[in-house]
């Protein structure tokens, strides 16, 4: 599509796109820029999804079970996951637990950890997944021990 045309002065061909020229392969790198950006944003949020699910069933059930062979028993509910960073004076503590602390989940909101009332030995962690919110349908429920 590219029209040559002989300059008058020195006989020398000039090439140029047009300006329908341009603006189509404007809109073709936008369509495509569009595109890519919608197939990352889906791409992210399976990506928080699961890391939640890696720090439930990995760094904070393990964290828990280091806990329950040093003491003996799991956290109780007052105590929380906090316990894992820092002893509360907890006899035979032996942590940190959790290098860095007990982090929040992908979006911001704590992890819940929950014990069976009849049962201490079973825990159960959760994240309130994408929209923050606990006991909804998109909870990350895992590492029921």
């Amino acid at each position: 599509m590219r029209h040559a045309a002989r300059n008058q002065k020195s006989g020398i061909r000039d090439s140029a796109f047009t300006l329908v020229e341009l603006l189509l392969v404007i809109v073709i790198i936008g369509i495509l820029a569009g595109s890519i950006t919608v197939s990352l944003v889906g791409r992210a949020e399976q990506a928080r999804i699961t890391r939640a699910r890696a720090d439930i069933t990995g760094s904070l059930a393990i964290a828990l079970d280091l806990f329950e062979q040093d003491i003996g028993r799991y956290p109780t509910p007052e105590e929380g996951l906090e316990v894992l960073a820092s002893d509360a004076n907890v006899p035979n503590w032996n942590g940190p637990y959790l290098k860095s602390g007990v982090k929040p989940d992908p979006w911001k909101t704590p992890y819940r950890y929950d014990v069976d009332p009849e049962n201490p030995n079973h825990y159960r962690l959760s994240s309130a997944g994408p929209d923050g919110k606990h006991d909804t349908e998109d909870d990350i429920v895992d590492g029921e021990s």
